[in-house]
């Protein structure tokens, strides 16, 4: 059984019948985060000695928690290769080990590239962010009022253009970058960026027929059912997805991204900036804070890969993180911009940003070393444990009572959890009782009081998120509170301005089940 994990359909079931598999994000003005990213304020580029040692010991936690296959991790600050690892195998079957030259798929950083391309495009005035996307169309169900822009910052989809939804809609940009500039898009993407940055192993993968005419080996791609198992994927390139390469050369990507050699200053600015106040998304890639920090980033996902790109532009501190299946990004739920939630991150921000800060990477529960200092990074690690043990609970059921348990002591130790409430802890929360009943183990009512509070409260907060109503109309028929459930399913069978997703057309299944 495989069970559908790519990036557009997160893991989620409404309870008893259908499958479905906040890093304080501080906003700032435009200028104050082109103050951020140069570091040009007195203080923010002291020297910070890493500590490499824990950093590597975690990976190896967190590659034996997810069960993952392969991983090939670097780190550079100023120009230099600080750290890197390369741990498990790229084919189990022949045996052969992940090393520097091995291949990934590298899924949606690809539109990173993408952000860059069209940046480039605007500057040299054939593009303009301004026009209607459908100029270059027309495309199906979209409207005129969608302008370049809002596919660029994934703001296309709800209240247009003030409201982040990670949207299928960006794979509109092939056309719009090949019509306007009159090239097609993998030659944009070889001429512009590959060529200058000397990435000749990377290339845009169209099927499995070209990776056997070049004579290449990808790293073998696996799923967990509950073990590793061969995957296949179904290949293909566009400005969303498609993109493979190497560690090191992903890595040579994003050290040139805050530097002059691809963008102007300019661009710079738009690409990296929150495209409204509040979005973790600018105009190409994801971006927030740590510390003071600013932080971009971007990830990966198929069903079988994952892949993650992060990068302190003032320190000209970069990470990149590449594995052959889907759990170092699906367990995090990237998908709603939030990196605070991924623990690969929070391991790299807590070993080279802030090594002074010890605190475990998870919370132990075995009643030993559960001695913890309570800060904000505590906190984190606290909701990412739990979203993870949760996710894992599908391929292990123990693990269920294990995010119980680390749920238990962050509402203990942080009982205001409306002041951090998010969508990947009411995510959490729905997905363990959905898995409780797929393993025999009861419906799960633990915390039905924070369920329905941090639901209540984020959708009076974002009223017009799907996830949201999703979670919230699965619980209300959980309980077997029809009525309370249908003004949910109602909310995403009736938005405005939306594609259809999976969980538009399972709302219309559950709407025609309860008339």
């Amino acid at each position: 059984m495989s069970w559908p994990n790519s990036e557009l359909v997160p893991y989620f079931l409404y309870f008893g019948s259908h499958h479905r598999s906040s890093i304080m994000k501080t906003s700032f003005t435009p200028l104050f985060y082109w103050v951020l990213f140069l570091g040009i304020f007195s203080g923010i580029s002291q020297p910070i000695t890493p500590d490499t040692a824990t950093f590597k010991k975690e990976l190896k936690s967190l590659e034996h928690f997810f069960n993952i296959p392969g991983l090939a991790a670097v780190v550079s600050q100023n120009d230099s290769l600080i750290f890197e690892n390369y741990s498990g195998f790229a084919d189990y079957e022949t045996s052969t080990r992940v090393n520097a030259g091995t291949l990934f798929p590298v899924a949606s950083i690809t539109k990173v590239f993408s952000g860059v391309l069209a940046h480039q495009l605007v500057k040299e005035g054939v593009l303009d962010f301004e026009t209607k996307a459908n100029t270059y169309g027309p495309f199906e169900n979209l409207g005129d009022s969608i302008l370049v822009k809002h596919i660029l910052s994934h703001t296309s989809e709800g209240k247009l253009g003030s409201r982040f939804h990670y949207s299928a809609r960006f794979g509109l940009l092939t056309p719009i970058l090949e019509k306007s500039s009159g090239r097609t898009f993998a030659d944009l993407m070889q001429q512009r960026i590959l060529d200058p940055l000397a990435m000749d192993q990377s290339f845009l993968l169209n099927d499995e027929d070209q990776v056997k005419q070049m004579g290449i080996r990808l790293a073998t791609p696996y799923f967990l059912d509950p073990q590793p198992e061969k995957c296949f994927i179904e290949y293909g390139y566009s400005a969303s997805a498609g993109l493979v390469s190497t560690a090191r050369e992903l890595l040579r990507f994003s050290q040139a991204l805050p530097t002059d050699t691809l963008l102007s200053p300019k661009a710079k600015t738009a690409m990296f900036t929150p495209f409204y106040t509040g979005s973790p998304y600018g105009m190409g890639i994801f971006t927030t804070s740590w510390e003071g920090h600013g932080l971009l980033w971007a990830y990966g996902q198929y069903d079988c890969y994952s892949s993650l790109m992060l990068q302190i532009p003032e320190l000209d501190l970069h990470l990149v993180l590449l594995a052959n299946n889907n759990l170092m990004s699906d367990p995090a739920r990237l998908i709603y911009g939030d990196i605070s939630s991924s623990l690969f991150a929070l391991s790299f921000l807590k070993n080279f940003v802030s090594p002074a800060d010890q605190t475990p990477l998870f919370y132990k529960l075995n009643g030993k070393g559960q001695e913890r200092n309570r800060t904000v990074l505590d906190k984190q690690l606290l909701i990412a444990q739990a979203l993870a043990e949760g996710f894992m609970a599908r391929f292990d059921p123990s693990k269920i009572k294990k995010a119980e348990l680390v749920l238990k002591r962050l509402f203990a130790e942080y009982p205001d959890y409306l002041t951090y409430a998010n969508a990947q802890l009411l995510h959490t929360l729905a997905a363990l009782k959905d898995t409780s009943f797929h393993y025999d183990q009861g419906p799960f009512t633990t915390f039905d009081t924070e369920f329905e509070a941090i639901g209540k409260y984020l959708i009076q907060k974002e009223p017009d998120n799907p996830y949201l109503h999703l979670y919230m109309g699965g619980y209300y028929t959980h309980l077997g509170q029809i009525e309370r459930a249908r003004p949910h399913y109602l909310a995403l069978v009736n938005a405005k301005n939306q594609r259809e997703h999976w969980y538009t057309r399972e709302a219309a299944e559950w709407l025609a089940e309860h008339p």
